[in-house]
């Protein structure tokens, strides 16, 4: 009798433990990026997990009817033509966001995560499974980037979504923002002190060195 699939363990599973950002090291340009503010971490979120799930499901349905020759190809253009759209829906009734996303949301059709999981995953799965893996990993791309955003916009503005959170000194309170959490080098030291901890959690993620350091003799040898 074959093994019925755990959804809920192939949910789950990217949210920290397998994350793909913290792990695998995908999608980090955007994670680097986007990040200034939360509203624009929360909108690169929902549009990457949007196109990663209905475009998992979709080359799952036809992934019998693919040439292995033309493979990638259909997979980009199935990918790009959800990030039109998701593109336009943006332009159309977030226009002030798209600007602030700027071609990122256009990036999204060469996001490493994205064809990594319709090449690795759905291509071999039902499309049930294929899409609850790529909402899974949709979701644990979605975490990083929010906190990271989150700080950010707290740090450097003492904001969340906007609105005033922690008061700031010039109009009498006790916060001075920290302008270099605008900046993209505080991603990219967030994003490490995330790995970092991650795999202090899980040990079993720290890569084994590709090399022994050589061993000094001592004179009297």
């Amino acid at each position: 009798m074959p093994q019925v699939p755990s959804y809920w363990s192939t949910l789950t599973t990217p949210l920290i433990r397998q994350n793909p950002v913290t792990l695998q090291i995908l999608g980090i340009c955007s994670a680097l990026a986007v990040t200034t503010s939360l509203v624009t971490a929360l909108t690169m979120s929902v549009s990457l997990t949007v196109v990663l799930t209905l475009a998992a499901g979709l080359v799952s349905v036809i992934r019998r009817h693919i040439p292995d020759t033309i493979r990638l190809i259909v997979q980009i253009v199935i990918v790009a033509s959800l990030v039109i759209v998701i593109d336009q829906i943006l332009q159309a009734y977030f226009a002030e966001i798209s600007r602030a996303l700027s071609v990122y949301v256009g990036l999204i059709t060469t996001n490493c995560l994205v064809l990594g999981r319709t090449e690795a995953y759905a291509r071999h799965h039902p499309p049930l499974p294929a899409m609850v893996d790529a909402f899974g990993n949709g979701l644990g791309y979605s975490l990083i980037l929010i906190v990271i955003g989150g700080l950010r916009e707290l740090l450097g503005k003492g904001q969340l979504l906007g609105a005033q959170v922690l008061p700031l000194a010039d109009a009498g309170g006790w916060f001075t923002p920290l302008s270099l959490m605008l900046l993209a080098p505080s991603a990219f030291f967030l994003l490490g002190l995330l790995v970092w901890a991650v795999r202090s959690l899980y040990p079993a993620q720290i890569e084994q060195p590709e090399y022994a350091p050589a061993q000094l003799k001592s004179p009297a040898e």
